[in-house]
């Protein structure tokens, strides 16, 4: 898998991924696609179960290369279905290692399943009050599947977007407005009903996400009341 994305590198590309994404990576240049399916490929010909999916994935880690990691992350999606909450220290550990919303993202959208119930709680409850914002932005997003599918913690959610609306971290003012704009597509008088007395103090990134699947109706009246 290493090797293959060494032969499908880009230096051009290598060049304006890192300036993009504002890595102190190593960039090889390969798109998201080539390792996603250079992942699955990988998954399917050596049929690793999860233990091994994990362990494969963090000898990939271990080397400061961006694809190498990414690749890592795209394994163990193959396998999210199997995790567990033993699993979650180890998943921790790399989440935690990500420091930007390119590794970060897809893996904690895919813990959403896992982390919807009660017994996620206590973990989410600790990394929304922590003091790294990547951890908060993991909080958050870990919502936003279940909730888009219709189901998922509103409530829960909402207390933790209620503790950080006040936040000047753009990564964490974007993924409160992520997640309302997903939750308005399932239930749009909720999230209207939470939004409207909260609207002053929202910054317009998450304002703007927010409204767009709302109501015309109450668009109009969130409008007024953030004047």
């Amino acid at each position: 898998m290493t090797a293959r994305l060494a032969e499908h590198g880009d230096p051009e590309r290598a060049i304006a991924q890192k300036a993009y994404l504002k890595s102190d990576l190593i960039h090889l240049g390969c798109t998201v696609p080539l390792i996603r399916r250079e992942a699955k490929r990988a998954a399917r010909e050596h049929a690793l179960d999860v233990e091994s999916t994990l362990d494969v994935a963090e000898a990939l880690w271990q080397e400061p290369v961006h694809e190498r990691r990414l690749g890592a992350v795209e394994l163990i999606r193959t396998r999210v279905a199997d995790l567990t909450f033993d699993h979650l220290p180890r998943l921790e550990r790399l989440l935690r290692e990500c420091r930007g919303w390119a590794l970060l993202d897809p893996l904690a959208l895919e813990l959403g399943d896992l982390l919807e119930g009660p017994g996620g709680t206590p973990t989410l409850d600790r990394w929304a009050a922590g003091d790294d914002f990547w951890m908060r932005r993991t909080a958050l997003l870990a919502h936003l599947g279940p909730l888009s599918a219709g189901r998922g913690d509103f409530e829960r959610f909402a207390r933790y977007a209620d503790g950080m609306l006040d936040e000047r971290e753009f990564f964490v003012r974007k993924a409160i407005g992520w997640v309302l704009r997903s939750a308005g597509k399932r239930d749009p008088e909720r999230v209207a009903a939470w939004v409207l007395p909260r609207v002053e103090r929202m910054s317009g990134v998450t304002y703007r996400e927010a409204v767009k699947y709302l109501l015309p109706s109450d668009v109009e009246r969130i409008a007024a009341a953030r004047g």
